[in-house]
C-alpha cells in the first residue's frame, strides 16, 4: 500500500465528533452496567462469597480485595464513568476504568462473558484516544487544548475493534452444530413453547434453522453493509432489530445494547457533528476550529503499534485452530474468540481424594469448596478441573482421613474424578478419562489429553 493510501487511511483529518460521542455513549453504558451488577447482589455473590476462584492462565497473582472492601473497584468504576462522560481528567479516569473493570474480569474465568472482554479492550483503546479534546471539562477548564479535527484511525480503531467481534462471531458459526442441527439455539428455543402466539413458533425446527443461517450471514456481512453510505441505515435497523431479538429472548444482560450504541460508529461525521452541535447548544458550549497536526516520525509510531495490536486481535481467535478435537468440547482456544452463544454444555462432576497406599477414597462435596455456579462452570472446562484438582489436592494435603476405626494421614493425595458432559443436546458421555491424577497434571496451555474424545458427534 502507497504512503498517500496508508496517510489518507489513517491520517486523513476528521471530525472528532464521533469519537466525542462514543466516549459519552460508552461510559454512560458502563455507569449503567456497574449500577445494575451492584444492585442485583452479584458483587457479594461472584467477588465476596467464593473461597476459591478461577484465575486466568498467567493472572494467578491477581487476588480479590478482602470482604467488602471488593466494592471498591466497582465504585471506582462509577467515578471513572462518571468523569469519562464529561471528559474530566479524561486520561486518568479512562486508566482507572481500565484497570478497575479488568481487574474484576481478571479474578474468576467463572464469570468470563464475550462483552466483558470487548469492554476492556474497549476501555484500554480510550485510554489513547483524545476523546477529551472537544465537548468536555478538560477543555472547559483548560486542563487540555480543544481540537475540532483528529487524524480518522481514531475513529478507524474502534470501528475495526467492532468489526473483529462481528467478523469472528460470523466465522465461528460456521460449523455443523450450528448451521446443520441448529444446535444450541433449537434447545434453547424449544424453551419457549409455553409463551403464548409465539411460544409455537419458536419451537418450530425451520425457526430454529432460520435464526442460525440469519444470524451467521449477519455476523459475516453486517460490518460490510454499515460500512457502505447508501446501506448504512437499513445496516442499523439490522443492528436494532437483531439485537433487541437476542435481549428478549437470551439472558445476555446489556451486551446487545452495548452492541447497538456503540454500532453507531460507523454513521458519518455529519451524523455525529449534529449530536455534537445540539449538545453544544443545550449546554452554551463554545465551539473550536483546531486541527490535529502530526510528525511523520510520530505516524511511524503510530503505524506500528497500531499493527502490533491489529495482529493480536486476529491472531487471538485463531488461536483454537492449533488444537485437535472439537473445540467446543475441549475449549482449548475458546476463551477471547468472540464464540458468542454458540454452545449448551452441561455437566456433572464427582471427585475424590485417594490415599495412594490404600487406594481407600474420600468422596467431594464440592459445594464445600466452591459456589453452585462454579462447580456448574467448572465441570465442563478442562482448566478449571485441573485448578480445581490442584486446590483439593492443597486442601487435603498432609491431612488425616478417618474411615471407621481407622485413620490415614494424607501425605501426598492423588485427586480423581468421574466426570459426564453433555454438548449441544447430545447425550451426556465421560469427559476425563479414568483413573486420571488431576493434581499431577499441569495447568498450562498444552493439548490436554487427558480429556476424553467426543465420540457422539
Amino acid at each position: 500500500m502507497g504512503i498517500n493510501r496508508i496517510d489518507k487511511l489513517l491520517f486523513q483529518n476528521v471530525s472528532i465528533a464521533p469519537l466525542v460521542i462514543f466516549r459519552i455513549i460508552f461510559g454512560s453504558l458502563i455507569l449503567f452496567g456497574t449500577i445494575r451488577f451492584i444492585s442485583y447482589g452479584w458483587v457479594d455473590s461472584l467477588y465476596i462469597q467464593p473461597n476459591f476462584y478461577f484465575t486466568y492462565y498467567g493472572f494467578s497473582w491477581v487476588h480479590p480485595l478482602s470482604g467488602n472492601w471488593m466494592y471498591l473497584p466497582f465504585i471506582l468504576l462509577i467515578l471513572s464513568s462518571i468523569n469519562v462522560i464529561l471528559g474530566f481528567l479524561y486520561r486518568f479516569s479512562s486508566v482507572i476504568l481500565f484497570l478497575s473493570f479488568t481487574y474484576i474480569e481478571l479474578l474468576d474465568k467463572t464469570n468470563y462473558l464475550n462483552h466483558y472482554y470487548f469492554v476492556s479492550l474497549m476501555a484500554f483503546i480510550l485510554c489513547w484516544l483524545p476523546a477529551n479534546k472537544d465537548f468536555s471539562l478538560d477543555v472547559k477548564w483548560k486542563i487540555t487544548n480543544s481540537l475540532a479535527k483528529i487524524p480518522v484511525y481514531n475513529i478507524r480503531l474502534i470501528q475495526f475493534q467492532l468489526a473483529v467481534v462481528y467478523f469472528f462471531a460470523g466465522i465461528a458459526k460456521l460449523n455443523s452444530d450450528w448451521l446443520f442441527h441448529a444446535e444450541p439455539l433449537r434447545s434453547w428455543l424449544n424453551g419457549f413453547d409455553n409463551l403464548p402466539i409465539i411460544g409455537d413458533l419458536l419451537a418450530q425446527r425451520w425457526t430454529a434453522f432460520a435464526f442460525s443461517w440469519i444470524g451467521c450471514i449477519y455476523d459475516l456481512t453486517i460490518v460490510f453493509i454499515l460500512l457502505n453510505r447508501k446501506t448504512r441505515p437499513f445496516g442499523y435497523f439490522l443492528v436494532v432489530v437483531f439485537h433487541l431479538l437476542t435481549w428478549i429472548l437470551f439472558p445476555i444482560g446489556v451486551f446487545p445494547w452495548v452492541m447497538i450504541f456503540s454500532t453507531l460508529i460507523f454513521f458519518s461525521e455529519s451524523f455525529h457533528q449534529r449530536i455534537l452541535n445540539f449538545l453544544k447548544a443545550i449546554f452554551n458550549y463554545t465551539k473550536t476550529t483546531a486541527q490535529f497536526v502530526i510528525s511523520n516520525t510520530r505516524k511511524k509510531m503510530i503505524i506500528t503499534l497500531l499493527s502490533v495490536y491489529v495482529f493480536f486481535q486476529v491472531i487471538i481467535p485463531l488461536r483454537s485452530w492449533f488444537y485437535p478435537g472439537n473445540l467446543f468440547w475441549t475449549e482449548e482456544g475458546f476463551r477471547f474468540s468472540w464464540r458468542v452463544m454458540l454452545m449448551q454444555k452441561t455437566g456433572s462432576s464427582t471427585f475424590y481424594v485417594v490415599d495412594k497406599a490404600t487406594q481407600r477414597k474420600l468422596e467431594i462435596n464440592n459445594l464445600d469448596f466452591i459456589t453452585k455456579r462454579q462447580e456448574g462452570q467448572m465441570c465442563t472446562q478442562p482448566d478449571m478441573i485441573i485448578q480445581y484438582a490442584h486446590y483439593l489436592h492443597h486442601i487435603f494435603q498432609d491431612t488425616v482421613l478417618v474411615f471407621g476405626d481407622t485413620s490415614f494421614h494424607l501425605v501426598d493425595p492423588e485427586i480423581k474424578a468421574s466426570i459426564d458432559v453433555s454438548l449441544n443436546g447430545r447425550t451426556n458421555q465421560p469427559y476425563v478419562l479414568p483413573n486420571v491424577d488431576l493434581a499431577k497434571l499441569s495447568y498450562n496451555l498444552k493439548h490436554r489429553n487427558w480429556i476424553e474424545k467426543l465420540t457422539i458427534e
